[in-house]
């Protein structure tokens, strides 16, 4: 993974799930932190990966940091870039993919309690 893109003391956790494919969820602000509203985390997902088809009850705000890909939100498959912004209301079916040869990184915020 490329070194611009870790922290430290906080290790990648590479996703096992089923339906995510080549993606490392590192927990920037989380649990430990003893943050009362918001999670902050960044996801890398290399060539071909891509997040689970799914859709939950929190909202997600996204930044893309690095790489090209899409999000599909409901039936719209939207193209992301570095700097592109993203919005998912709750209960909204999504799925963010890895559409270039270059890994693609990006910060989701979601609250804390759902």
């Amino acid at each position: 993974e490329n070194g611009q893109y870790q922290w430290e003391d906080i290790p990648g956790q590479r996703i096992q799930d089923e339906g995510v494919e080549f993606v490392t969820k590192h927990v920037l602000i989380g649990e430990k932190d003893n943050v009362p509203n918001m999670i902050m985390r960044y996801f890398h997902v290399e060539p071909n990966g891509h997040s689970r088809l799914e859709r939950h009850s929190q909202e997600h705000e996204v930044i893309v940091l690095h790489g090209q890909g899409t999000v599909q939100i409901a039936d719209n498959f939207i193209p992301l870039k570095a700097m592109d912004v993203v919005f998912i209301k709750g209960n909204e079916l999504h799925q963010f993919s890895n559409t270039g040869e270059e890994d693609f990184g990006f910060i989701c915020v979601i609250p804390a309690k759902t």
